[in-house]
């Protein structure tokens, strides 16, 4: 039974993914920010972490190894806007960000990296907003939330530089999951969390070039 590691399984993209991940068989290791979990499968096991915290990380990556169980597939799917109404930067909210959604993601990443299976595949959860070439382009807010917008370009950017460092070994890559209708997106986005989760399950299982930004299966532009 192979096994895949969810971040921010308690609701949305997370949960959609956990269960997508089951129906098909594998063993999930999921994480979230409290125990608020409504679900629950004999082939899941959920750990609390709070990607502010690296205690919180730490004893998480602890737990993860207790399992004895080496990850197949790590999806970076935790993730926060902090300022979604601003136009400016609010530093505040830019710490906020840059923690979960980019070092908080990379200390977790760090730290469990050695219980992942060569020929495995690392997926950061990005988004569009984070692509240089489409700032203020293809957003549906262009001039809104600048600090998530910084934290997804520097999420990108670890995607590179971790994919070189590991290249040849474990494939890394950064995936926009589409405009998709979760506390984040909004009622009016237009993807279900159950069709994001979807296309990135289709995605994850294969072997792309390593170090890519994709989207439903194709690459992105960064």
């Amino acid at each position: 039974m192979k096994t895949v590691l969810i971040t921010g399984v308690d609701r949305g993209i997370g949960k959609a993914l956990v269960l997508k991940f089951l129906d098909a068989g594998y063993f999930v290791i999921g994480t979230s920010l409290n125990d608020n979990i409504d679900y629950s499968h004999e082939n899941l096991k959920v750990f609390t972490m709070n990607l502010e915290s690296e205690e919180s990380i730490s004893a998480c990556v602890e737990n993860i190894k207790n399992l004895d169980t080496k990850i197949d597939i790590l999806i970076n799917n935790a993730g926060i806007m902090a300022d979604g109404e601003e136009t400016t930067v609010i530093i505040d909210k830019l710490r906020k960000n840059l923690e979960v959604n980019l070092i908080g993601t990379i200390d977790f990443t760090e730290k469990v990296l050695f219980e992942v299976n060569q020929g495995g595949h690392i997926i950061n959860i990005s988004s569009s907003a984070g692509s240089l070439s489409n700032t203020g382009v293809s957003s549906h807010k262009p001039g809104y939330y600048p600090g998530y917008k910084i934290s997804k370009a520097a999420l990108n950017m670890y995607t590179r530089t971790l994919a070189l460092r590991l290249k040849d070994k474990i494939i890394v890559s950064s995936v926009h999951p589409g405009w998709v209708k979760t506390d984040m997106g909004g009622d009016n986005a237009i993807i279900t969390p159950e069709q994001a989760a979807q296309d990135i399950y289709d995605f994850a299982i294969t072997k792309p070039e390593t170090g890519q930004f994709w989207f439903e299966g194709e690459k992105f532009d960064w």
